[in-house]
């Protein structure tokens, strides 16, 4: 039944099974990985740990929906990167994100990962466009083999110098060409964006693949009041939208537990009555 909510584990600085349990007290019904938060490479996370993960949850009531913040360890991943070696490595390393994301039972791997993703030094947006399209397809191949959907995420200009609006993460997953590989939409990302939020819904929504709520500054719903989720969450619908809303807060003040509980009851509220 549509809306379903998750959280962001990252949220509680806790090993992973703890705080399943947290996000399941609180009343969520999935959560949604960040990788480094469990071991700097999953490829270190044992088959057995998989298998723990994957019945906590199930144990909780709660549903692993996928993975984000893939590429921040470890150290040394770039997708734009001139340097063969290193996209190479960034290949490799989202096939195995996407072999531990489904051992788990998630579903999405969220392509965000900045500073890991930005033009550097001497490269063009067009050759960084083709290095990532590269990187992509021959990551897609393991995630198209284990059913895990990979979807690129624009982000603001303050966060990153490539792909940037809807459109060019479109462009990109298209480009790839591949059924594994799709888009998401961010509030914080669109709040800077021409169209806004609910006109980038309009346009772009139906076909999203995931959908992260957050407040334009960073904080969790509901924690500064800047927008209102109500005719975000309508427009979500009105689009077609099935996907998970998850809450992906930046600023965890006055604490984790109120950020959660507070971003819960605010989407709660603002959720069409089906």
């Amino acid at each position: 039944m549509w809306p379903k909510f998750a959280l962001c584990s990252e949220v509680f600085q806790s090993p992973i099974e703890e705080t399943i349990d947290r996000i399941a007290a609180l009343g969520f019904d999935g959560v949604e990985i960040a990788p480094f938060t469990i071991a700097e490479s999953v490829e270190e996370i044992s088959s057995e740990r998989r298998r723990t993960i994957r019945e906590r949850a199930k144990d909780r009531g709660i549903e692993i929906v996928g993975l984000h913040w893939l590429l921040v360890s470890p150290k040394g991943l770039h997708l734009t990167t001139a340097d063969s070696d290193v996209r190479g490595n960034t290949a490799r390393y989202i096939s195995a994100l996407a072999d531990f994301c489904a051992d788990v039972g998630g579903k999405v791997m969220i392509l965000g990962s900045p500073k890991q993703r930005d033009l550097l030094a001497g490269t063009s947006p067009r050759e960084a466009f083709d290095r990532a399209v590269g990187v992509l397809r021959e990551a897609a191949r393991t995630c198209e083999a284990r059913g895990v959907k990979l979807l690129v995420e624009a982000l603001h200009p303050r966060e990153t110098t490539f792909l940037q609006s809807i459109e060019e993460a479109i462009a990109l997953s298209e480009a790839v060409d591949s059924p594994s590989v799709g888009y998401m939409l961010d509030c914080k990302a669109m709040s800077g964006m021409p169209a806004g939020i609910e006109g980038t819904i309009a346009k772009h929504g139906a076909n999203a693949g995931h959908f992260h709520a957050n407040e334009p500054d960073g904080r969790g719903p509901g924690m500064s009041g800047a927008i209102d989720f109500r005719p975000i969450l309508h427009a979500l619908a009105e689009s077609g939208f099935d996907g998970w809303i998850s809450t992906e807060p930046f600023d965890y003040r006055p604490d984790p537990e109120a950020v959660a509980r507070t971003a819960l009851e605010t989407l709660r509220r603002a959720a069409p009555i089906s």
